[in-house]
Parts: structure tokens; C-alpha cells; sequence
């Protein structure tokens, strides 16, 4: 039996090739993970590859195990992988979309969702393209409320199940990358994977004032790179200061901000209490988030999760201006943990059926569904 730290080999289908893996007991979820580089769990789809082959001391499980044993082994392993690869291939990419559309915002482990849960429900949406935003590490500090909003609060995965995951399916999912900000070496760990092909920073959602020291090295490396940042505002919880934002704004002019979650978009409304995290009253032209859109080149809006669908519902003539007026600022995005991506219990459903209704021309359904991610976030190269 492979136990704890026993190092196997794994075959890569796509690049032909058997690469060392190591077996470790997780640290931050009960079980065994895989780590090369960090593969979230033995039989992830994100994986090249989820079935062990052979022990790197000794061939097989058993040290006494022939080369034929052997060979026969790897033969039936290697055939295994290409058709759970060609299985999930075919879940992920969305031959029958009419059009495209990019999601801006999912999670891998999403609340505990599977990766071939996610995928079916990307395809059953109808998305051609998902950004995936990590979480940072496990600490326990105050930037994570002791601990107690590790995973984004809601047990995702971090970098490295992202990368592993647009490796497998390069040409539907892309990621961003993301960390702790206050944690040694934050920086250099982000840098690390916009080297390996991150397309920006976030899920931002931490315990910490926007325009705290560990914020403004995240926003300056964003900067130098180019690169889009995606922050989560929610009042007493995360990224505190969304009145000063517009300095943040003027001081990092080239990075592309992204605004999400209750308390940015409950600040469309002019007259919005800062306690109201999902208001429905009607909206009155002008507040925050509404003039940041409108007076800043490099402010965007992500209308994932329950909120950005509270946003475009609880005032749809209201929500039909904004759209309107903001049409070459808005992103889709569903933020979504459910497995079945259709119906009431998808908020990103949801949110996708609003922009269609809401939306003045198909034009401007086009650019909320589409145009905008790949011109901001893509840079018109998909």
C-alpha cells in the first residue's frame, strides 16, 4: 500500500511522459494529496494524471513485482488516464454554446464542489472561458479572522489547484493568483504564478484596510505586471475603506480594478447603509461604486454571486440604466458553489438571464458577456 511521503510515478497523457509525484498527508483537509507542484487531491481532475503507476523504489507496490508486472501495469494506467482525461475534456470545453461567454469569477473546491462538478455546471451555464481565483494559505491571523475565513471562508483551494487545473484544459479555464497579503513573502508567491501564467491578482478577501502597506505592494506588483485586480468589499469583514478607493485609483493608474461582493455593490445606491449587505429598496442614482465607475478609467465591476444578482434585480429599471451607462465596465461572473449551474439555486444563472433581459441591445449583452473580459483581462488575446 503507497502510504505518507512514499514518492510514485505518474503519467503525464498529455506530454507523454511519467513524472515523480509525492504522496503527503494534507495539512489543511483530512486525507492524502497529491503535491506536484500542490495537486489538491489524489483523484482530481486537475491532476495530469490521478492513478498511481509505480513506486519510485521499486516499480510497483511490490518490491519484488517483474518488469512485466510492471509494464502491464503502466500499460492499463496509462489507457485509464486518457479516457478519464477525454471524459473530462469533453465535460469542460462547450462545443454547443451559441455564442461565447466568459465567466470572470469560480472557485475550485468551491464549499467542497469537485472539479468535475464544476466543470459540468461551467458547461450546463454555457461558459466558454472561467477565470479561477485561489485562496492564500491556511494562517491564523487577523487578516483571516484568526483562521476563521481561510479558503475565502468557503474551503477553496489555493494557487496551485488553479494552475493545476488550466494546465488540463488551457484553452477554457485561465487564473489569477492570489495570497494572504500580510504573510511573509505574499509578493514573491503571487509574482510566482503570474510568471506561470496567472492573468491577474484576487479573490482579494481579507481582514485589512484597503490602503494598508501589504495592499499597496499587491497593487504596485498588479502595476508592474500589468495585470488586473479583483477585491471583495464587505462592510466590518474585508477590504475596509471603499470611500478612499478612488486614492488607490489615482496612485496605481495602469492596474485595472475589479469591484465585488455586497458592500460594492451596495453602493450604487446613493442614499446605501453601509450595513445593508443585500438592500432592496430602490436605488437612487450616484453612490460610491457608481461614481467610481463612472470617473475613473480603471474601475470595473464583476456582477457575480448573490450580490451583483441583487444588484441587477431589486431595482431592474434602475438596473437597466447602470447596465446602459456602464456597458464598457462590466464583467460576468457567477461566483457560484451549486453543482447544477441552472435554476434558482445558481445565482449565477440567475445573473446571466438578468443581463440578457437587461440589457438595451445585444451589443451591450455582448460586452458584459464577453467583449469586456477579453479587452480588460485578456487583452484581446482569446
Amino acid at each position: 500500500m503507497v502510504g505518507a511521503g512514499t514518492p510514485i510515478h505518474c503519467i503525464d497523457t498529455k506530454n507523454a511522459a511519467v513524472f515523480p509525484v509525492d504522496i503527503q498527508p494534507s495539512s489543511q483537509f483530512s486525507g492524502t494529496t497529491f503535491s506536484h507542484p500542490g495537486v489538491p487531491r489524489l483523484a482530481s481532475f486537475a491532476s495530469p494524471c490521478p492513478l498511481p503507476v509505480a513506486t519510485l523504489t521499486g516499480m510497483s507496490e511490490h518490491p519484488h513485482a517483474s518488469r512485466r508486472t510492471f509494464l502491464r501495469n503502466s500499460t492499463t494506467a496509462l489507457a485509464g488516464c486518457a479516457m478519464a482525461k477525454m471524459a473530462t475534456a469533453e465535460i469542460a470545453l462547450n462545443a454547443d454554446a451559441i455564442e461565447p461567454v466568459i465567466d470572470i469569477h469560480q472557485h475550485t473546491n468551491y464549499s467542497g464542489r469537485t472539479d468535475a462538478q464544476m466543470l459540468a455546471h461551467q458547461k450546463k451555464m454555457g461558459i466558454t472561458r472561467t477565470i479561477l481565483l485561489p485562496a492564500g494559505i491556511p494562517v491564523e491571523l487577523a487578516t483571516t479572522h484568526n483562521g476563521q475565513s481561510n479558503g475565502l471562508a468557503a474551503r477553496i483551494w489555493g494557487n496551485s489547484s488553479a494552475y493545476r487545473l488550466v494546465r488540463a484544459f488551457p484553452d477554457v479555464y485561465s487564473y489569477f493568483a492570489n495570497e494572504v497579503p500580510d504573510v511573509p513573502g505574499a509578493v514573491k508567491e503571487i509574482e510566482k504564478h503570474l510568471n506561470l501564467g496567472a492573468i491577474g491578482i484576487g479573490e482579494q478577501k481579507f481582514n485589512i484596510e484597503i490602503d494598508a502597506k501589504p495592499m499597496h505592494e499587491i497593487f504596485a506588483l498588479a502595476q508592474a505586471y500589468r495585470v488586473p485586480v479583483l477585491i471583495h468589499f464587505q462592510h466590518g469583514m474585508y477590504n475596509h475603506g471603499l470611500d478612499r478607493f478612488h486614492k488607490i485609483l489615482e496612485k496605481y493608474p495602469d492596474v485595472s480594478f475589479i469591484g465585488h461582493a455586497q458592500t460594492w455593490w451596495g453602493n450604487i445606491d446613493k442614499n446605501h447603509v453601509q450595513t445593508e449587505l443585500y438592500p432592496k429598496t430602490p436605488v437612487t442614482p450616484g453612490g460610491i461604486s457608481d461614481r467610481l465607475l463612472a470617473d475613473y478609467p480603471n474601475m470595473f465591476g464583476d456582477l457575480s454571486a448573490g450580490s451583483g444578482l441583487n444588484a441587477l434585480t431589486r431595482d431592474e429599471e434602475h438596473a437597466a440604466a447602470f447596465i446602459e451607462r456602464h456597458q464598457d465596465k462590466l464583467f460576468y461572473g457567477s461566483d457560484c458553489n451549486d453543482a447544477v449551474g441552472t435554476g434558482d439555486a445558481c445565482s449565477g444563472a440567475g445573473a446571466l438571464a438578468a443581463v440578457r433581459r437587461l440589457a438595451s441591445s445585444h451589443e451591450v449583452e455582448r460586452k458584459v458577456l464577453f467583449e469586456n473580459a477579453r479587452r480588460v483581462i485578456f487583452r484581446d488575446k482569446i
